[in-house]
């Protein structure tokens, strides 16, 4: 029987060529000549070809593009630098040019289908008042199987790991799933008394306590056994990648079960982007074309990952149970008494309901009430709880205050 990853890859070489023929026939179509008015058909040929070329799917991430930020009415230039490496991910920094001293916050970005640029507008807000680095996962079908298994542990290691590097003092960032590692990194560092724990923790939109509203994810993860995951969610890396022979969580997957969740919503955004195209209206159709170009970069899981994942966060909830383990050792969120905790949700999070963030707060029963604040954002679903005018607007300066309340 042929793997589902073979069977898209076969797919993919078929059809790529066919986007990209598109790509090139779209300003061909479009062209206008001095003097002549251009042809209602030949534009909606144009806008079609261009259309059907950007649902190309890509497996490598874009660049963050922050070159500069504002900064109290001035701009300074940033400039991206890759601080420690492992084979699994990069720890990025995002220097600015200033001499100024200013809060260290890690950014713990999702893996989960997408590249760290998903918080590009994250990371650009934070770049305002402080120095801000960020995991860069790496896509797990260009990793050799050679570098072994990644798997919760391993995601909880590169955490701790980072703290450390960043040092005493620094500020701790998780958004959506990895609120779990990084509410697990902060009780194993307190545990151990490790220096580098951070001064706050803001866990955004997360699956702490799935229990609570459950969410349609929440329902699919528990209504097959494990098993089932693993035989129909799992695939290997074809031979031309150097991942080869890895299983993985193919990222096309997770990106055609976020689409179905919400399939109406994309196929009128497609819709709209044909018809501004058509209708000239470039700034409209660029947002839509920004956004897919984003959203259509995907990167594959490794299994190991994946399926502890949906087993002990969706499935046996160990985390607020208590039954969570690091290395083979407990964890235990009430060892947390130095690090403050930040806890935000959005009113409308279809991905991770209001209820299912705030459990942090009762789990961290160890942080003193003075050093505990949680914040439901109204009006605004998952991606609005991190990117967008509510969160600059009226998130982040929460978040700002609450970290500068805590650095010392």
């Amino acid at each position: 029987m042929i793997d589902t990853y073979q069977f898209y890859q076969q797919y993919a070489d078929a059809t790529d060529p066919l986007r990209a023929c598109a790509g090139m026939m779209a300003p061909l179509f479009g062209y206008e000549w001095p003097g002549v008015p251009a042809h209602p058909l030949m534009r909606k040929l144009a806008s079609a070809c261009e259309v059907f070329s950007r649902t190309r799917l890509t497996h490598a991430r874009p660049d963050f593009g922050i070159d500069q930020v504002q900064e109290d009415g001035c701009t300074v230039l940033v400039h991206e630098e890759v601080v420690a490496a492992t084979p699994f991910c990069s720890l990025l920094r995002f220097r600015k040019e200033t001499s100024d001293s200013q809060p260290k916050v890690l950014v713990v970005a999702p893996m989960s289908g997408h590249f760290a640029t998903l918080l590009r507008g994250t990371v650009s807000v934070l770049l305002r008042h402080h120095d801000v680095y960020i995991t860069d996962w790496h896509n797990a079908r260009d990793i050799p199987l050679e570098h072994g298994k990644f798997g919760l542990d391993e995601y909880v290691s590169h955490i701790i790991s980072f703290l450390e590097i960043l040092g005493p003092g620094a500020h701790l960032l998780a958004v959506c799933q990895p609120t779990v590692a990084a509410l697990t990194a902060a009780a194993v560092m307190a545990g151990d008394g490790n220096p580098a724990q951070p001064r706050t923790m803001t866990l955004m939109a997360g699956p702490l306590d799935t229990r609570v509203n459950p969410t349609t994810v929440n329902a699919l993860a528990k209504s097959k056994p494990i098993e089932w995951f693993e035989k129909n969610m799992i695939s290997t890396v074809p031979t031309r990648h150097p991942g080869r022979g890895r299983r993985v969580y193919p990222g096309f997957m997770q990106l055609a079960a976020f689409m179905n969740m919400n399939l109406n919503r994309h196929v009128d955004a497609f819709r709209n982007l044909y018809r501004h195209l058509v209708e000239g209206e470039d700034e409209k159709a660029l947002q839509i074309k920004t956004f897919y170009e984003e959203y259509f970069a995907m990167s594959d899981l490794p299994a190991e990952f994946y399926l502890e994942t949906v087993r002990t966060v969706f499935q046996e909830h160990a985390l607020p149970l208590g039954t969570l383990t690091y290395r083979g050792d407990a964890v235990d969120p009430r060892a947390i008494r130095r690090t403050a905790l930040f806890t935000i949700e959005g009113e409308k999070d279809d991905i991770c309901a209001v209820g299912q963030t705030v459990a942090a707060q009762e789990m961290c029963s160890g942080i003193r009430p003075y050093m505990r604040l949680h914040h439901v954002q109204t009006a605004v679903g998952h991606y609005g709880v991190f990117n967008g005018r509510r969160w600059e607007n009226e998130i982040y300066p929460r978040l700002r205050d609450f970290i500068n309340m805590h650095h010392r």
